[in-house]
């Protein structure tokens, strides 16, 4: 016979919050391997000794890091949510008679609290310390790579700086970032000067990456460690090339500093490899597994390029492949290049002048750095360059992960500080899920050796 489910309400039910969590659910784990603990401790000088009790700041945070595990980057959304989920209320320990901190809560908190002590960039930092504890994270062979974000404004919104001033009476947005520069805040990175400035989000920059149309945004960068796909450096820049290898240096020396190391070798991409950035690596003996930026000219050149001329130590000059000498006559600053050059007589007369210039001397430019770059050019041909560029992969997994399961394709908050927190919060939840899964796997069981 067919059953009927009759739809009906207890007055009471009796159950824990507690036994309605599977074991394996991602924040029971959460739970037993990471304390959070310290957030109070941090925040503690923040508070005022009198006065009503606050709203715990571990709450706050950990449902702002439900939002960025579970991709919800609406806060009202969240705390919408948070009232029908068992799990959520249990990892927030809030019971079904305790009020949920209402969502401009978060607001207030950014602006004061959370902003002033750099708890979010904080715990960022713990994660990155327990992988290291835990032994995930090896800090050998890193990986860096930035990825553009949409800011949360338009470009209609851009007006000429000039016109900031006037914009500033009805924007509010406008009027604290004149403010700012007013006060020229040491604690702000300078970002690129543009002619046009959104009155939305003035630190947002008008660029585009990999060929999709010019939009307002920033930039993500990551350092991240291939073996274990954790990531161990995290930095918001300008949404320009130039800031990429900027935010690679400060991303490499933070974490050698704290693991009290250099990397063995970083892999990246062709937009990493100036001579800059290549001379810094080299200093620090670190390998690096990247094309050199070379000009356009150099690459489709049929003549013959620097390597084939050998630098003569003695004179400060260079011989030529038919052994004639380039004599050096100073630095263009504009390319930093060292100008060496041959002579008519000897080049007109040369049987290889048709492979070598076409000109009637040769010209030959090298950069300031480029010991550097030919290290890098001479690794590109090894069978370590090839496998390195696969791990480099893993990266552009986790700005996919970024992006599409995290949803953070496009920015809510405004303001580069703002900015900055979103994306400690991401990077540390794409942490903790490598970290709980890691120390959840069941132990091997040692075999005692025979004799």
């Amino acid at each position: 016979m067919m059953g009927q489910h009759s739809r009906s309400e207890a007055l009471f039910y009796y159950f824990r919050l507690e036994d309605q969590v599977p074991e394996n659910h991602l924040l029971r784990l959460i739970e037993k391997h990471i304390s959070l603990a310290f957030v109070r401790e941090r925040l503690k000088q923040s508070y005022s000794e009198t006065g009503r009790p606050s709203i715990d700041p571990e709450l706050l945070l950990r449902i702002l890091l439900i939002g960025y595990l579970y991709g919800i980057s609406s806060e009202r959304k969240l705390v919408e949510e948070l009232r029908m989920h068992l799990a959520w209320r249990w990892f927030t320990g809030l019971s079904f008679d305790q009020e949920i901190p209402h969502h401009s809560t978060f607001s207030k908190n950014r602006h004061g609290r959370f902003q002033e002590s750099k708890i979010f960039e904080q715990l960022f930092e713990e994660i990155v310390a327990r992988c290291l504890q835990a032994g995930l994270v090896e800090g050998d062979n890193l990986s860096v790579d930035g990825s553009f974000v949409e800011a949360n404004a338009s470009k209609e919104s851009r007006i000429p700086r000039e016109q900031l001033a006037e914009a500033a009476q009805v924007k509010q947005t406008a009027r604290q970032y004149l403010v700012e520069l007013e006060q020229q805040n040491p604690t702000e990175e300078p970002v690129h000067e543009q002619k046009l400035v959104s009155t939305s989000d003035p630190d947002a920059t008008y660029a585009t990456k990999g060929g999709t149309p010019a939009r307002m945004g920033y930039y993500d960068n990551y350092l991240v460690d291939n073996h274990s796909c954790v990531i161990v450096g995290v930095q918001a820049t300008a949404a320009r090339m130039s800031q990429e290898t900027v935010a690679a240096q400060d991303m490499i020396a933070r974490f050698s500093a704290y693991q009290g190391r250099e990397p063995a070798s970083v892999v990246a991409d062709a937009t990493y490899g100036n001579g800059e950035f290549l001379q810094w690596l080299l200093e620090r003996n670190i390998t690096p597994y990247m094309r050199t930026r070379d000009s356009v000219h150099r690459k489709n050149s049929p003549f013959y390029g620097p390597e084939r001329f050998t630098y003569v130590p003695a004179s400060n000059s260079y011989r030529c492949p038919a052994g004639q000498p380039l004599n050096y006559v100073g630095l263009n600053v504009r390319n930093r290049t060292h100008a060496y050059i041959g002579s008519r007589k000897r080049c007109g007369a040369c049987s290889q002048k048709a492979q070598c210039t076409g000109g009637r001397y040769k010209y030959l430019a090298i950069h300031v750095h480029e010991p550097a770059r030919q290290r890098a050019r001479e690794l590109t041909n090894t069978p370590e360059f090839a496998n390195a560029q696969r791990e480099r992969k893993k990266v552009e997994a986790l700005f996919a992960e970024l992006k599409n399961r995290i949803g953070l394709r496009r920015l809510r908050l405004r303001r580069m500080k703002f900015v900055r927190e979103q994306f400690f919060l991401a990077a540390a939840a794409q942490n903790i899920k490598r970290l709980v899964r890691f120390l959840s796997q069941p132990m091997q069981p040692t075999v005692a050796a025979t004799t």
